[in-house]
């Protein structure tokens, strides 16, 4: 009986004699637009775009950035603009390829400062500020960056190509969106995809998408037509391998030979295929020629020999303070022996001498691994 009650705005009419009086649609009512499935479908839909998202965004700040299991609902601009009266970041999306279609994106101002001053390099953040044009920029940036790694879930998800306009940005309330932005300007219902976005301790807030319920219906409508196309395929391998049995005549069973050799008799062609057990030759015990006998081969190969006089480890900054007079100081102490290498490899250790007008080296220590061949 509590449902046949008169609301005070029918009341109101009826004292007022306005007989043509048609009550707003209810919330109840609205709820059944969109079914069980069509809501599960945008929020599988909205789950995978969005987890996209959030990687790229996780990126583009340098922080662990985490977006929740998306709640589906149905309102309409009326009832937002009831609940939330606070201004808000308003970011229209506008799909250009794959998708005919546009949803709002609506974020808290004070997680747009935040996204702002983090890609600006800032570590404290300043709340107390108006959003500016440099905040909008930004979180155009941040929204162009993310929905388009999410257009590129979406393109996998509908097998076809996916791409957006560059985003939209402005700060307004849901009152003032009724004029400014379409979607807003309907009086009809919307969809309602509410996200939970936390980032690190710093942001932990909510997203709101906000969908027409036509393109709502044809994303759920594409999505499920397509698994549909592609439970019913049949596969291309399985469909030649029927067409190959129905032309084909009948293939007797295999005569297995329990010897070598396994003999397959086919009726069509009686072709007989043998195969055969592979027969390698055996080796026993070979005498080996002296190892220098193969030196031949290889004696005439250049060697590069380096003498490593030191090394030490600079930063970059340090680096480019060197100029023209610096001096590097090494690791090695004044008569220490010096490193000598054979293309790349540490062979002996040795010290400076001088021939005639030329540095030399003289070796002083084999490396005892160098003469070992691996």
């Amino acid at each position: 009986m509590a449902n046949e009650m008169l609301s005070q705005e029918e009341i109101d009419a009826l004292l007022r004699g306005n007989s043509n009086f048609e009550p707003e649609i209810q919330f109840e009512e609205t709820e059944e637009i969109l079914t069980d499935i069509e809501k599960d479908t945008l929020g599988e839909i909205g789950n995978i775009s969005m987890g996209t998202a959030a990687t790229t965004l996780s990126k583009l700040l340098n922080r662990k950035v985490n977006i929740t299991t998306p709640n589906v609902s149905i309102t309409t601009t009326e009832e937002l603009a009831e609940e939330y009266t606070i201004p808000f970041v308003a970011i229209d999306v506008s799909y250009k390829e794959g998708l005919q279609g546009s949803n709002i994106l609506i974020l808290n101002t004070d997680d747009v400062k935040i996204i702002t001053d983090i890609m600006m390099g800032k570590e404290i953040f300043d709340l107390e500020r108006e959003i500016t044009e440099l905040d909008l920029s930004a979180v155009s940036e941040a929204m162009n960056q993310m929905m388009g790694s999410a257009c590129t879930s979406l393109s996998e998800m509908f097998s076809r190509k996916i791409d957006i306009w560059p985003p939209k940005s402005m700060v307004i309330t849901f009152q003032e969106g009724k004029e400014k932005i379409e979607l807003l300007k309907n009086e009809g219902p919307i969809i309602k995809v509410s996200f939970k976005m936390v980032v690190e301790d710093i942001i932990n807030s909510s997203i709101m998408q906000l969908i027409p319920i036509e393109f709502g219906k044809d994303m759920v409508e594409a999505l499920i037509n397509k698994s549909t196309a592609h439970s019913d395929e049949k596969p291309e391998i399985l469909t030649k391998t029927e067409e190959k049995f129905e032309n084909s005549t009948s293939i007797s069973k295999p005569t297995v030979d329990m010897g070598n050799d396994i003999n397959y008799n086919i009726s069509k062609n009686e072709e007989k295929v043998v195969v055969k057990k592979p027969v390698f030759q055996s080796f026993g015990n070979t005498s080996s020629e002296p190892f220098n006998a193969t030196l031949d081969l290889i004696g005439d190969i250049p060697v590069e020999i380096t003498v490593e006089l030191g090394r030490t480890y600079k930063k970059i900054s340090e680096i480019l303070e060197l100029g023209q007079g610096s001096v590097i100081e090494l690791d090695k102490l004044v008569g220490e022996p010096l490193n000598i290498y054979a293309n790349g490899k540490f062979i002996a250790k040795g010290e400076v001498v001088v021939i005639d007008d030329s540095f030399g080296i003289r070796i002083t220590e084999i490396d005892n691994s160098s003469k070992k061949i691996v």
